[in-house]
């Protein structure tokens, strides 16, 4: 599984863990995210400006 990152904030989405506060369950793909989806820490960048983390 793969993770995201906000390069405003820092922010990571982590698809492992998915975003259970934001109603994204644990395992749920960054693919599957809506294209509306923003950072939830910020709210500054879109899914389109997220990076992905190199492991």
């Amino acid at each position: 599984m793969s993770r995201y990152q906000c390069p405003e904030c820092g922010y990571e989405y982590d698809e492992a863990a998915g975003d259970p506060h934001q109603g994204y369950p644990a395992g749920t793909r960054w693919e599957a995210l809506p294209d509306s989806f923003t950072c939830p820490d910020c709210a500054v960048r879109y899914k389109e400006d997220f990076k992905p983390v190199e492991e």
